[in-house]
């Protein structure tokens, strides 16, 4: 018997010692909520002691944890800045929202003011510049004050939930829309003789709406009884559930991601294709005058060069959009099956870390685009250098060729929408 007591303290021993070495090393790697746990210990006599009368030694840990957490479900994890790291991170921030708010509002203003740029296929450009600017306006000035003041929540309950249904629609919505354009670009290099300049505005009206729709189906259910968010004094937390996690994850980014991801893959294809094919066709045909050949060699080139830039727009996007949600959206679909469904057990700065870091695309998107696109370059310019007057004219002057070439075009059809 003696023999077995003395392995019996033995093994609670080691236990306590694997114990404390286990959770040295959760703490390193996540916040863990303060916990109260219950011990026993044994007595000379064989008997087993109360939580209350344990005095320390050979303590064992139970499998029942208390959770001690200031009346709040999850544990409270706080940003411990300096003065000078304050100063430093907010101005960052405030640095990368304005410039965000500023960007996006180049776009709206260039496509509502001059006249070239006032053309349906240009709807789908303002929507995500309304996403993003809406981003801009109503999260992440909130998210910076929050950051701040340690990570702590002090806008309330209701306003919490209010802007949880804000941030998700708002980058739901830039997300979509940003798939929606890849589908877009593609069906415009692969129909090239359907796809129309002007497209439909009614049509591109009715793809904005259903792209806003879809992003209040994940936005409404924690506001109408599914999946409620966590709101806990000073914890504002989107809903951990995990149906919903896997839902709203899935929804607005995994499957956006795939098709853009798809369709570049085709369009980086259909380029491909393309350059052998005007290699191969490069040469005059038996029996081909010299001027057939020129103007179908100058066609093949003006095709070749459409299909090389989309692919080359679409895969700095596709870049630039999965670095930026990618490393969030993974820890933000692997949270609750890891931490439970009633609080975060991820770092506090690095869920920001990511967080700001997906921010950052709604400040790439605008310049992106004004980056290969020449009509939105030159109005970016002429609006920087307040020459308001003189921006329709030069766009005028710019794309008097091209306005030809599409007054000649007969057929004006698109591919999304069909005929006008």
């Amino acid at each position: 018997m003696d023999t077995f007591h003395l392995s019996n303290q033995y093994f609670k021993c080691h236990a306590v010692g694997f114990y404390h070495h286990v959770r040295s090393l959760l703490s390193q790697t996540l916040i863990l909520p303060r916990a109260s746990v219950f011990f026993y210990k044994q007595r000379d006599d064989g008997n087993e002691v109360t939580p209350d009368q344990r005095d320390g030694e050979d303590e064992v840990v139970s499998l029942t944890w208390v959770m001690e957490t200031n009346g709040t479900r999850c544990g409270e994890q706080i940003l411990n800045y300096g003065p000078a790291e304050k100063v430093l991170i907010g101005g960052a921030l405030t640095l990368l929202t304005l410039s965000t708010i500023c960007g996006n509002l180049l776009v709206v203003i260039s496509v509502c003011f001059v006249k070239k740029l006032r053309q349906p296929s240009n709807y789908l450009i303002v929507s995500l510049a309304m996403a993003d600017l809406s981003v801009a306006l109503a999260v992440m000035p909130f998210v910076s004050i929050t950051d701040l003041i340690g990570g702590q929540w002090i806008f309330g309950q209701f306003f919490c939930n209010v802007f949880i249904a804000m941030d998700v629609m708002c980058c739901t919505a830039s997300i979509m829309t940003l798939c929606v354009i890849s589908i877009d670009r593609y069906l415009g290099i692969t129909k090239p003789l359907t796809y129309p300049v002007r497209q439909n505005g009614c049509c591109m009206a009715k793809m904005i709406v259903s792209v806003w729709l879809l992003a209040a189906s994940i936005t409404l259910p924690p506001l109408f009884g599914w999946a409620q968010n966590i709101n806990d004094g000073s914890v504002c937390l989107i809903s951990q559930d995990l149906g919903y996690t896997v839902y709203s994850t899935a929804v607005a980014f995994y499957i956006p991601m795939s098709v853009m991801l798809f369709m570049y893959y085709r369009i980086y294809r259909a380029a491909k294709l393309s350059a052998a094919k005007h290699t191969i066709t490069g040469f005059p045909r038996e029996g081909e005058s010299g001027e057939t050949a020129s103007r179908r060699q100058r066609k093949n080139q003006s095709i070749f060069k459409r299909e090389q830039k989309a692919a080359a727009t679409l895969g700095i996007v596709v870049g630039a959009f999965t670095f930026c949600w990618l490393p969030f959206f993974l820890v933000s679909t692997a949270r609750p099956f890891v931490c439970g469904v009633e609080c975060s057990c991820v770092p506090l700065w690095l869920e920001r870390t990511l967080l700001w870091l997906g921010y950052a695309n709604c400040l790439i998107n605008p310049f992106i685009y004004a980056f290969f696109n020449r009509d939105l370059r030159t109005t970016y310019s002429n609006l920087l250098r307040c020459r308001y007057r003189n921006i329709n004219r030069k766009l005028s002057a710019v794309g008097m060729h091209e306005a030809l070439k599409l007054v000649e075009r007969p057929d004006n059809t698109s591919p999304l929408c069909g005929k006008k």
